[in-house]
C-alpha cells in the first residue's frame, strides 16, 4: 500500500504564486509579509489519470450546452453578456454592506430553474427573513448554512441545481487541509474544487468574495484567473444607487455596467441612468458641464464639476472625486502651458456628480473646460456636451464610440456638442445636434466664450 506524502509550500495572498521556501518579500509581486505556509497532500497509488478524448470544434458548436438563462434582471443580463451561461464560474466582489447577498437573492428569484443558496455566514432562517423583507418569492430556491466543502458538493450532486450561490468563499472550509477558513490555501483549494463541479456538471456557480481595504478581492489573485467572470458591486452609503461592473468576462463585454437603486425592497433596476445622474444638475453656474461617458457599451451622461479658488496654503490643494488624480495634474499643466492660466497658487477640486468613477481619456476635455470656466468665472451653456482626449501639446485627440455618446445626448435634449475634429463623419452629422469639431483646447474654450 502506498502512503500519502505531504510537502510544505508557501503561498502569496496577493498574487497567488507558491514557492518551496519562505520569503519576507514575494519574488513575484514584491509585496511584503504575504507568504503563508500550507501542506500539500499527494497520494501515490500507481494509477494513471484517465485522459479525456479531444473533441472537434464543429461537434461542440452544435451541442445544446452553453445556453444562456435569463435572470429576469436586464441590468444583470447586460453585464453577464446576455444572461447566465451554463457551466460558468462567476466571482462577485464588493465592500461590506454594498448589497452582494441582496443582488444574489434577486438573481435566484429571477431564475425559474432550481437554485441552491449556500450561506456559511448566516443561518437559513436569517437568509429567509432577508428574502421575505425584500419580497423574494421562489418555489425553486433551496437554502443551506453548510460551510463544509464536502457537504456542499454532496448537496449539489443530490439537488442538481441550475445555479449555486456560495456566500462567501472565505467562509467555506475543506477539513482535509490544516488551515483556517479564509486562508490562501483554503480559498485556492475550495475554488478549484467548485470549478471542477461547475464544469463537470455544466451548472453555473456564483461565489461571493470579500475585498481588501485597497478594493481588491481578498485571497489569492489566482482566484480571479480561475473564474470565467469577475463582477464588482460598487456603491457609496451616501447614495442609493449601486453599479454592477464586469472586470473580466470570457463570454461577454468587459467593463459593462448595470445600474441599480438600493431601497427597502432590495435592488431596483434603473432603466435610464443618465436621467438619474442629471436630475439635480446645476444650471447657469460656472465650473460645470455635461460629459457623455461610455460604460462598457452603454452611454451615461454625467455632470462634471470643478471649483477653483485662491489658495492660502504654501502648497495648493488638489482633490479629484471619481477621476484620476494624476490625470488631473496633467490637465492642469496643459492649462497653464497652452492656455496661459496660472494654477500655481490656486486650489482645484474636481467632482463627478453621483459617485460614478470614470477611467476614460475622453473625460479630459470636459475636465479642462470646467476648470477653465471656474477659474475665469465664465459659465458653460446648459445645452452643451463636451468630450475629447487632451494631449500634452494641447491637441484634442479622437475617442471611441462618439456616435453612441452624441446620440444619447441628443435623446436627452442636448442641442450642441464639442468633440475632436478627427472624429467628424457623415453619420454623426445626421444626428440633428449642432456640432463643434475642434483641434485643440484653445478652439474649444473659444467656442464656450463666444456663447456668453
Amino acid at each position: 500500500m502506498k502512503r500519502s506524502k505531504s510537502k510544505t509550500a508557501y503561498l502569496c495572498s496577493s498574487c497567488g504564486d507558491d514557492f518551496s521556501k519562505w520569503f519576507g518579500q514575494c519574488p513575484s509581486c514584491n509585496e511584503w509579509d504575504t507568504l503563508s505556509s500550507f501542506k500539500i497532500q499527494t497520494k501515490s497509488n500507481g494509477l494513471r489519470a484517465e485522459h479525456k478524448p479531444a473533441k472537434l470544434l464543429k461537434d461542440l458548436l452544435v451541442t445544446k450546452g452553453g445556453k444562456r438563462v435569463s435572470t429576469n434582471l436586464k441590468e444583470v443580463d447586460r453585464v453577464l453578456g446576455g444572461g447566465l451561461l451554463q457551466g460558468s464560474f462567476i466571482l462577485l466582489g464588493g465592500s461590506p454592506g454594498v448589497g452582494k447577498s441582496t443582488i444574489a437573492l434577486h438573481i435566484c428569484s429571477g431564475i425559474k430553474q432550481l437554485c441552491l443558496y449556500i450561506s456559511a455566514e448566516e443561518s437559513e432562517q436569517q437568509v429567509a427573513f432577508r428574502a421575505n423583507r425584500i419580497g423574494i418569492k421562489s418555489d425553486n430556491l433551496h437554502l443551506s448554512g453548510e460551510n463544509d466543502l464536502t457537504g456542499i458538493i454532496t448537496k449539489i450532486h443530490h439537488l442538481k441545481p441550475q445555479l449555486v450561490i456560495i456566500d462567501s468563499i472565505q467562509t467555506i472550509m475543506n477539513f482535509e487541509l490544516d488551515s483556517l477558513p479564509g486562508s490562501p490555501s483554503q480559498i485556492r483549494d475550495c475554488g478549484q474544487k467548485l470549478l471542477e463541479i461547475c464544469k463537470q456538471n455544466n451548472i453555473a456557480i456564483l461565489i461571493i468574495g470579500h475585498i481588501t481595504k485597497e478594493g481588491n478581492i481578498a485571497g489569492p489573485k489566482m482566484l480571479e484567473h480561475m473564474v470565467d467572470t469577475v463582477l464588482y458591486l460598487e456603491g457609496d452609503n451616501r447614495y442609493d444607487h449601486r453599479i454592477l461592473r464586469s472586470i473580466k468576462n470570457r463570454f461577454g463585454a468587459t467593463y459593462e455596467v448595470g445600474i441599480f437603486s438600493m431601497g427597502e425592497k432590495g435592488m431596483t433596476e434603473v432603466k435610464n441612468p443618465s436621467e438619474m445622474f442629471l436630475e439635480e444638475r446645476s444650471l447657469n453656474i460656472t465650473g460645470t458641464c455635461i460629459y457623455p461617458s461610455l460604460e462598457g457599451t452603454r452611454p451615461i451622461l454625467v455632470e462634471v464639476q470643478a471649483l477653483v479658488s485662491k489658495s492660502t496654503l504654501n502648497i495648493p490643494q488638489r482633490n479629484a472625486n471619481g477621476f484620476d488624480y494624476k490625470r488631473m495634474n496633467i490637465i492642469l499643466a496643459v492649462l497653464e502651458k497652452r492656455m496661459g492660466l496660472s494654477m500655481a497658487n490656486k486650489d482645484v477640486f474636481i467632482n463627478l456628480v453621483g459617485g460614478l468613477k470614470i477611467d476614460d481619456p475622453a473625460t479630459d476635455l470636459s475636465i479642462l473646460c470646467t476648470i477653465a470656466s471656474s477659474s475665469l468665472d465664465k459659465p458653460i451653456s446648459n445645452n452643451l456636451v463636451i468630450l475629447g482626449e487632451v494631449g500634452l501639446g494641447g491637441e484634442v485627440r479622437s475617442i471611441n464610440n462618439l456616435y453612441h455618446r452624441i446620440s444619447e445626448s441628443s435623446k436627452l435634449g442636448f442641442k450642441e456638442a464639442i468633440f475632436p475634429k478627427s472624429n467628424l463623419n457623415k453619420k454623426i452629422e445626421k444626428l440633428g445636434i449642432r456640432l463643434y469639431p475642434v483641434k485643440n483646447v484653445k478652439e474649444a474654450f473659444q467656442i464656450i466664450l463666444n456663447k456668453n
